[in-house]
C-alpha cells in the first residue's frame, strides 16, 4: 500500500525517480571520457595521414634528383674565314654555356671540355672550368672559341658545303658532377650536351643552334 501510494506521489508531482544504471553520473563521466578517447585517436590518424602525404609529397619533389643540362647559349662571330677551293675555314666566335639545375639543391661540377666536330671530326675544343650551379638556377660560362679545318682530312667534302653558304657543325659537352640535397646527400650527375651549329657564312652569323 505505502509503494503504490508512494508512486501515486511521484506521478502527482510530474517526476519520477528512476534507478536505471545507464544515467547515473558515473556512466555519463565515463561516456565523456570514450567520446574524447575517439576525438585523440580521430585527430592522431589526421595527423599520421597527413606527414604522410607531406612526406610524399616532399620526396617526388624537393628530394627528387634531376639530371642538369648544359646547352649553349648565346654565340657572337668575331671571325669566320672560309675558301671553297681550298677548302678552308676558320673562326673565332664567343659563346655562352648554360648549365641548367631544376635541383632543390647546388650542382657541383668538375673542370670538363666542349668538342667541336665536322662530320665526325674534332676541329677544336674549349675548357669549362669547375664550378657551381646553385640552387634551381642556371649558371652561365663565358667562352672564346678558335676553330680551323687543320685535322680534316682531304677526301672530305667541305668544298661543296662551303659553296652552298652554309657551315654545319656539332658540339659534345659532358660535365661530371654532383647534386646536394639537405647538406647531407650527394648524387652524382652528369650534365651532357649534344648540339648542332649552323653558321650562314654570307652574314657571317648563327643561322640556326639546335641542342638535346
Amino acid at each position: 500500500m505505502a509503494e503504490k501510494d508512494q508512486q501515486t506521489y511521484s506521478s502527482a508531482n510530474g517526476y519520477s525517480r528512476t534507478t536505471d544504471p545507464e544515467s547515473s553520473p558515473f556512466q555519463s563521466d565515463e561516456e565523456l571520457k570514450r567520446q574524447k578517447r575517439i576525438k585523440l585517436f580521430t585527430y592522431i590518424g589526421i595527423f599520421i595521414v597527413f606527414q604522410i602525404i607531406v612526406m610524399t609529397v616532399f620526396g617526388l619533389t624537393v628530394m627528387k634528383v634531376k639530371t642538369p643540362k648544359a646547352r649553349w647559349g648565346e654565340i657572337s662571330v668575331e671571325t669566320l674565314n672560309f675558301v671553297p677551293a681550298t677548302p678552308s675555314f676558320d673562326t673565332t666566335f664567343e659563346a655562352q654555356i648554360r648549365i641548367k639545375n631544376t635541383n632543390w639543391g647546388p650542382y657541383k661540377f668538375d673542370a670538363g671540355t666542349a668538342t667541336f666536330l665536322y662530320q665526325g671530326v674534332t676541329i677544336g675544343k674549349v675548357d669549362i672550368p669547375k664550378s657551381k650551379a646553385g640552387m634551381r638556377s642556371t649558371k652561365k660560362i663565358d667562352v672564346e672559341v678558335s676553330l680551323d679545318t687543320n685535322a680534316l682530312p682531304s677526301s672530305s667534302t667541305l668544298g661543296s658545303e662551303l659553296s652552298s653558304g652554309v657551315l654545319t657543325l656539332t658540339s659534345q659537352v659532358q660535365l661530371k658532377g654532383k647534386v646536394e640535397l639537405m647538406l647531407i646527400m650527394k648524387k652524382n650527375k652528369n650534365a651532357s650536351m649534344d648540339c648542332t651549329i649552323a653558321f650562314d657564312l654570307a652574314s657571317k652569323t648563327v643561322k640556326s643552334l639546335e641542342c638535346k
